[in-house]
């Protein structure tokens, strides 16, 4: 029996030991922002539109009326303003 509890604990092989690894910290892209702005105003009321509008105006962050927001100018927030053109007054900020 003695043999026996010999080659058990010979088979069994020990788990190398786990390091700590050090994580790198990943570098975010980071936007050049142009320096433009835009400043939005919401001028009318979100009722009765669809709800892709009202969604819209969420994502300019605009929920009720006569609420300004300044955001960047870029071709997505051009595309959403264009959207809801006739709920928003929009100014150049910069």
């Amino acid at each position: 029996m003695a043999d026996i509890k010999e080659t058990k604990t010979a088979a069994v092989k020990k788990a190398p030991k786990k390091t700590a690894v050090k994580k790198v910290a990943e570098k975010k892209s980071v936007k050049k922002s142009s320096g433009k702005t835009v400043r939005v105003t919401q001028t009318g009321s979100a009722i009765g539109r669809e709800s892709s509008q009202r969604a819209t105006l969420i994502g300019l962050g605009l929920n009720k009326m006569h609420r300004t927001s300044e955001l960047e100018d870029t071709p997505s927030v051009r595309g959403m303003i264009n959207k809801v053109k006739h709920l928003v007054r929009v100014e150049n900020a910069a």
